[in-house]
């Protein structure tokens, strides 16, 4: 399906870089964004910790480097130092956003929230779940009906479901799933707390 038109296109940055500051905001303040009353929440941004720590890293190097390199144009080098420090700074926002916005479980609502940073935040009704297993997946081919959110090149909690949800892109694309794939830092405590949660249980 279409999704959102060029006009909203503006918006939408603007709601990503707001959203980015918020998230950094909640990470220094050790907050999550959003969390269920009396659900649970699972993390998943341990698994790119790593990755995105190398990145932050190589942009520093670049930024000093270009420091040293253009030091003879004032001009250009303050324009250039400023999107180097902001690069780093969205690197590091988008981890905060994967750290302040985890999966959450929410069995007074009735729903699974699978989220990756500020792209996905999909709330799946637990009645439409018909499976959920630990498997560990590194390779991820696009089909469809499926959505992988893979978090460091791997996902490993898959989510089959009885009927579709709507997933809605960053930028408004609409479309139906009937499998999901995420990550989670503890993968096995997810799936049984969803089967004990789908059971009718407490969930710890």
């Amino acid at each position: 399906m279409r999704g959102t038109g060029l006009a909203a296109v503006p918006f939408l940055l603007v709601r990503h870089e707001l959203r980015l500051w918020a998230s950094l905001w909640l990470w220094a303040a050790r907050r999550t964004h959003d969390p269920a009353a009396g659900g649970a929440v699972f993390g998943y941004a341990r698994g790119q910790g790593a990755m995105m720590g190398g990145v932050a890293f190589v942009c520093v190097v670049e930024s000093v480097m270009m420091s040293v390199l253009l030091r003879d144009w004032p001009a250009v080098h303050h324009v250039v130092l400023v999107l180097d420090v902001y690069t780093v700074v969205i690197v590091i926002g988008l981890h905060a956003a994967s750290v302040v916005r985890p999966h959450v479980l929410d069995p007074d609502a009735g729903t699974l929230r699978i989220r990756r940073a500020l792209h996905v935040d999909l709330r799946i009704p637990l009645e439409r779940i018909a499976s959920v297993r630990h498997e560990l997946r590194t390779t991820h081919e696009p089909r469809e009906g499926e959505l992988d959110l893979a978090v460091g090149s791997q996902t490993s909690v898959t989510v089959e479901l009885a009927e579709p949800v709507t997933h809605v892109s960053f930028f408004g694309r609409r479309r139906e799933v009937r499998v999901v794939r995420c990550h989670a830092d503890d993968p096995g405590s997810l799936v049984r707390a969803v089967e004990r949660a789908r059971a009718g249980d407490a969930v710890p």
